[in-house]
């Protein structure tokens, strides 16, 4: 009997060491992945996580941009998330990390967060307005992309649920992780290709502003600047 329980400890032991092994080999190669598009710590876990299943999902990593910023006007810049190219447009992401109940309109200025069982409400910036406005700062900036379509994911992490969310323009979509992909595929799959008229300047723009990320001095600009709007508010 005591050389039976032995064993089973034993392959126990082994299997959680195979496991863990297993663990660090899998966290290694994501970090691998990670560094072919963006730093270790740069923007936050959701989006390192939304980069992730865009390279898994086979989105070349020549075209996948993250923690952009794009400026708008001398001293002012706009924070994009991440930026996909791809061949029948580009796609723009806003990453939320979010808990509770989330209510909105589209046309809404502000959405509301519900915690504790409607005991706690809480306003924040309207993410389908956000991302237009990164979307009309990046047409700005792109002028031969006058004729590209843009689309706008808001993709929500965290243990939150969508509730009651209407009045969504069309080309806007607003989804948990899991089905990202599927909206991905329906952009590619419903929408004929377009024609870059410089492809070469495009890139160029979004891995300037990728570079302006890196800026200490844009970053805290970036804060200032935010701080400001909301103090107005």
């Amino acid at each position: 009997m005591d050389s039976l329980l032995v064993f089973l400890f034993f392959i126990l032991f082994v299997g959680l060491i195979a496991r863990y092994i297993g663990y660090i080999i899998q966290e290694k190669k994501e970090r691998e992945l990670l560094q072919t598009v963006t730093s270790l710590n740069r923007g936050s876990i959701s989006e390192r996580e939304l980069l992730l299943k865009l390279i898994k999902e086979g989105i070349p990593v020549s075209t996948i941009f993250h923690d952009l910023y794009l400026e708008k006007s001398k001293g002012f810049y706009s924070q994009i998330d991440v930026v996909v190219a791809t061949k029948v447009g580009i796609i723009v992401f806003e990453v939320k990390d979010y808990s509770g109940w989330i209510f909105g309109k589209g046309y809404q200025t502000y959405w509301t967060q519900i915690l504790a069982y409607g005991e706690e409400k809480y306003k924040f910036y309207n993410p389908v307005i956000q991302n237009q406005k990164h979307i009309e700062t990046l047409r700005h900036r792109m002028k031969q992309c006058a004729n590209v379509p843009f689309f706008s994911i808001i993709v929500f992490y965290g243990n939150c649920t969508l509730k009651n969310l209407s009045s969504i323009p069309e080309g806007i979509f607003i989804s948990y992780p899991n089905k990202v992909s599927d909206i991905i595929n329906s952009i590619l799959e419903n929408n004929p290709p377009v024609s870059y008229t410089n492809k070469k300047e495009v890139v160029n723009i979004l891995k300037e502003a990728v570079v302006n990320g890196n800026n200490p001095e844009i970053q805290i600009q970036h804060i200032q600047n935010i701080k400001r709007i909301i103090n107005k508010a």
